[in-house]
Order: structure tokens, then sequence, then C-alpha cells
């Protein structure tokens, strides 16, 4: 059962209670501990925050209190006569309007609202009084010693008498009070009607927008959208779950199932058949052309079949070599590491990474081997260390645990590509990271590391160029065309692999968390292990309204069958809560194309997929598109998307 906060409030502006303090000292402050919400043993933050600002003013504060439930009059009366001291002679209240209200009906020394209400619709009702509070969000309160005009007023008045009423009884009511009536007594009693009088009141016509404050919020919101780059979103990161574990080796696998399509272009030929027995680390599938990889075995043992079997990211059925491991990890004959790095030329370490295997691990797959041989001149080898896909957190753990060989693998790709200088970027959510790789670059002179602002899609190739470089990759073009070239640390650790060990791609770290995991890790498992294995291993997972991911929560591919491989571009296996909503029309609200960091308008999509419009779509940029899915998170409608600009993508390859 989820309980609204109908009581909740908040500390009046600062600009409002700073000339408020002005002419009052010796303060005794009491605040209520808001109510209609998940019970918690916490202080609520108002009373530090008012405390600030009376201290800021030179004011003394005597004494202070908590309660909870400060409009039961009972309770209240008890708590006042036992810590309320006699040198106090202003007495504020953070609260509602029933408590503070209920304070003033106590007491004879001056009451003050130091807080607004929060409107909803409807009255604030738990009091076991009379006493109401409309939640107006202004409180006058503390300018008519206690008595509230909006509840108490027949007319809720809030500029004094209306002059109808007569024998101290409203005229609309015979039988009530008047509300004004007994606002002038009060104040009368407490000395205090020059300051009511010369109060000036305005009123918050909460229909209108505040130009002032909505410019302002644009104004900051704006600076945030051109940092670094256009666009992008601030998602929750839920990264405490598992940033703080150590990398954990997975259990061996009893089999794996080896897709030959792990990699951007073409898949991979079986070369091995049913019966062969296989080493760790032989070629089991050789490339195919020029932008393809090969694939190794990540166990010693038997091949039990070569067939299709179901692929987790595209969910068709692809060719895969399913092996039975005999838990020797026997090595094939091949695995030597290759020499030190300053005997290798250029052309030998291409040779060495593609011959490994490896491919961009940070979820894209495109062969590395064709990235270190860019079509023209570049300065910069860029790494990618951002990592900013909520939840995720395999690649920070590799920083910390593998900075040497991230350095090393670096330094082989600095010499393969020619470029002068390296710079790993890391985003400031992970200042372990930084400090461990600055450690370990100090004295390069051609290797820096940058920490950069946390911003989703930061790790995108563009994004980080445009970042860290001030350069823009142009529409259709490469990093290359911005003198770059963009590798993730994780791939470039396993460059550092087959170049010192002999070891091609065949082992990847997957973090496994989310909330609906038991018990989330960050583990080094052999590529073709089962997705349910790795579930099972973590307590499996808690609520049936589930979803689960490979990959983050932004980009990763939903599973509808976890009998399916971890593959090289594998970084994590996400379990969260389903969340089902129906999508709307759009109402042209601007939201996605103010967070889009292609600088696309997202909008035109939701339009021409429904038109099947394909030139519609070529003619706004959809090429360009990252599917990062910044827009669709914004969505205030609701609409998917992503999954528009994917059928999009795919018409136009097909030539519709």
């Amino acid at each position: 059962m989820v309980l609204e906060d109908y009581t909740k409030f908040k500390l009046k502006r600062t600009e409002e209670l700073a000339p408020f303090l002005e002419d009052k000292d010796k303060l005794f402050v009491i605040s209520c501990n808001k109510c209609f919400k998940e019970f918690e043993i916490a202080v609520e933050p108002e009373y530090d925050e008012f405390k600030k600002i009376a201290d800021e003013q030179g004011k003394s504060i005597v004494g202070s209190a908590r309660a909870d439930f400060l409009c039961n009059k009972t309770a209240t009366a008890k708590l006042l006569e036992s810590v309320l001291p006699e040198e106090a002679e202003n007495v504020f209240v953070i609260s509602c309007g029933l408590g503070i209200q209920t304070v003033a009906d106590l007491l004879e020394k001056p009451v003050y609202a130091a807080s607004d209400s929060i409107a909803y619709r409807g009255r604030h009702g738990m009091a076991l009084t009379v006493t109401r509070c409309e939640a107006c969000n202004q409180c006058y309160l503390n300018i008519t010693g206690g008595i509230c005009p909006i509840v108490d007023c027949a007319k809720s008045l809030i500029n004094g008498q209306c002059g109808g009423s007569k024998n101290g009884k409203c005229e609309v009511d015979k039988t009530k009070d008047c509300a004004w009536e007994k606002i002038y007594q009060r104040l009368k009693m407490q000395g205090r009607l020059d300051e009511m009088l010369g109060q000036p009141v305005q009123v918050r016509d909460y229909s209108k927008v505040n130009y002032k404050l909505i410019s302002n919020y644009v104004k900051a919101i704006r600076e945030q959208r051109f940092e670094g780059y256009y666009g992008g979103i601030h998602p929750t990161e839920r990264k405490e779950l598992s940033e703080h574990l150590a990398l954990v080796r997975f259990p061996e696998p009893k089999t794996v199932v080896i897709p030959m399509s792990m990699h951007a272009g073409a898949p991979a030929e079986p070369k091995v058949a049913v019966g062969d027995y296989v080493k760790l680390g032989q070629k089991i599938g050789e490339a195919k052309g020029f932008i393809s990889s090969p694939i190794h075995s990540s166990v010693s043992g038997t091949v039990t079949a070569v067939e299709p079997r179901l692929h987790p990211i595209s969910g068709a059925m692809v060719m895969s070599v399913v092996i039975d491991s005999d838990g020797k990890n026997a090595l094939h004959e091949s695995v030597k590491p290759a020499g030190d790095l300053e005997s290798l030329t250029p052309d030998d370490i291409v040779n060495i990474v593609r011959e490994a295997g490896i491919v961009g691990m940070g979820g894209a797959g495109f062969p590395t081997s064709v990235k270190l041989k860019p079509p023209k001149p570049v300065d910069t080898v860029l790494l990618n260390g951002c990592e900013c896909e909520p939840l995720l957190t395999a690649d920070h753990r590799v920083m910390l645990e593998y900075a040497d060989d991230i350095i090393f693998g670096l330094k082989a790709m600095l010499k393969a590509t020619g470029a002068d200088r390296g710079i790993i970027a890391v985003e400031d959510n992970k200042p372990d990271a930084i400090e461990a790789l600055k450690a370990k670059t100090e004295g390069l002179d051609n290797i820096e590391v940058v920490a950069v602002k946390t911003k989703y899609p930061q790790g995108a190739e563009k994004m980080l160029i445009k970042r860290v470089l001030g350069r823009t990759v142009p529409s259709g073009g490469l990093p290359a065309d911005a003198g770059a070239v963009v590798s993730n640390v994780s791939t470039v650790k396993a460059i550092s692999d087959a170049i010192q060990k002999g070891m091609p791609l065949v082992e990847r770290v997957v973090t496994v968390t989310g909330e609906r995991i038991k018990n989330p890790g960050n583990y080094i498992v052999k590529v073709g292990t089962s997705v349910k294995e790795l579930i099972d291993y973590c307590g499996g997972i808690t609520g049936d309204d589930t979803t689960i991911k490979m990959g983050g929560p932004q980009m990763g591919f939903v599973l509808s069958d976890l009998n399916v491989p971890v593959l090289k571009a594998t970084n994590g296996v996400i379990a969260v809560e389903t969340v089902e909503s129906e999508p709307n029309n759009c109402i042209k609200c601007g939201r996605c194309v103010d967070v889009c960091p292609m600088e696309l308008k997202p909008l035109y999509f939701t339009k021409y997929a429904g038109m099947q419009n394909w030139q519609g779509f070529k003619e706004q940029n959809v090429m360009d598109c990252i599917e990062c899915g910044c827009c669709q998170t914004i969505c205030s409608s609701k609409i998917p998307i992503v999954t528009m600009i994917k059928i999009g993508k795919q018409a136009i390859r097909e030539g519709k």
C-alpha cells in the first residue's frame, strides 16, 4: 500500500524568513516529523535549514524540540510544558498548518509559521479536533497569530474582515465565530497589531507560472544540456549494488554454447565437428571477411553439437558450437606470449589482435583489429572508462584490478595506430579508479587520465570525443575523421592478455546486478556460459514482475529465454522491476529534442513510423541515432521511440 504524504510541508523560502527574523530573537523552534509516509527513524532536515538561516541573521535559538503528530493537542501540550524555556520570546513552528495552529492555541507567546504546506486536492484531517489545513502552499499563520483565515473564515479572506460580522459571529454562518475578530483579539493580546497591520500580504497565484523561476530553472538545465556535449540525461545510477564487490572467477561451466556471431560483420565459419576434442584457446570459428572475427573455445572438452542456437541479442537462431567441458582447461599449443612489446611492429600487433578474436567489449562488438588500422592518420587513442550505463560496474572493477594491463594494452594501441597520445577517460563517479590509474600513469608523458563529469551516454564514441577532445565527428563519419580511435578499457585489457599471455578473447567480466537479483556480483565469466547459470549462482531473482536484460537498463536487450550464452560483448546481466505503461500520443513537448546527444528530433520518428514514411526517417538522419534511449526515458507520453527507430533503420537497410 502506498501512503500519500497528506501533511507534507517545506520550509519557507530564505527570502521570506530572513527579513521576518530581523526584529525577533530568543527563538524556540518546534518541528514535526512528517506523517502519512513510510515510517522511518530519521530526522527531518527542515530544522537544520532553519537554524542555518537564523545563525546567518545572528539570532539565538534558546531551545528546540521535535514531535510526532504535533497536531495531537494533548501530547503537544505536555511536550511544551517540559521543553519550552521561560526566556523564549518567539516560537517558530515547522509543520503543516495543523501543527502551527495547535501550538498557537496552547501558547500566549507569539507563534510563527516557519513552513508552508505542500498543496494537494483535499484537506488535512488527521487531527482529533476541528482544526483544519487547506494545504494552500502559502501559510499566513505567522502574521495572523496562528488562526487560519483560509479555513476559519467562511469567505477565506486573507485581507481582513469583510465588515459583515455581528456580535463576533460570521454573517454567512451565525453559529461561527468571525475568524478575523479572533485574529484581532489574539494579536492585541500579544501586542502584535502593529506588526500585522504593517505586514504586506502577497498572494501567490498558483494558477500562473512564475516566469522568473521557470526561466532560471531552464537556464540551469540548458547549461547541463550543453555540458561537454549537447543533450544526455542523469538516470539513477544504482551502482552501489555491486561497485564495491571485487572480481570473482565464475565456476567452470559444464557446457558452453559459443555462437559464431559475437561481433559486427560477417559470422565466423565453424572449423570443428561433432566429436572433436578441443582445447582452451583453440580456434573453432574462422573469420569470414574483413569485418569479422575468429572465435575460440573457452574450455577444453568435446564438441557435442554444431547447430543453430538462440542468440540473446538478435533473437534469431545462429550457428553455434556446443562443447562439454572436461574441467581440465588444457591450453591449446597456440596459446603462448607474443614477445616483448618493443620488438613487435604495428602490423604484428594488429595481427595478434585479429587472431585473438578481440572485439569491442563495451557492447558494439566491432572487430578491434579494424580500428587499429584507421583509414586516415590519428593523433589520439581514447579509452572509454566511463561505464555510463546505470547498474553496470564491470569496467569499474577491471580498472581497479587490472590497471597495469590496461596501460600495457593502451601502449600497444598507440604503437599500432601511430597516435601520439593516449587518454583514459573515467567518469567522476569512480574516484577510486581515477586515483588508481593516475598513480600507474605518473611519469608517462604520452598517457593522461581525465576525469569527466558523469552524464549518460558519455561512453558513446562521438560523445566522448566531443567531451574530451572538443572535436565533432561528422554525420555518417567515424572517430578517425576526428583524429581519434576509441576503445573500451576491457577491450584494451584483452589486448594485453593476447600479447603478454597469448590468450585469445575467451572470457570477460560480467556484472550480475539489479534490484531483483538476490546476490549481485562482478564475475570473470567464460564466453558461452549460460545466463541462467549466472543468475542461479547469484541466488536467483525476487518478484514475478521482473525484467531481465543483457547489458544495461538503457541499451540492454530484454531476455525472454535465459538459456542463452554470455557473449564477448556481454558486460552485464540485470534483473529489474518490470515497468509497464500505455503509450499516449506525442504532445510535442520537445523533451526528446532537448536530451538527444546526436541533436536529432526523435518526435518525428514516432510520427513517421506510424505512416511507414521511411524517406522521412532518412531526412531526419535516423542512421546517426546511437539508440541510447535518452528520448524514450524522458518521453512524457511513454512512447517506445527506440523500437520505432530500429524499425525505421531496418526498413532503410532493406531498401524500403
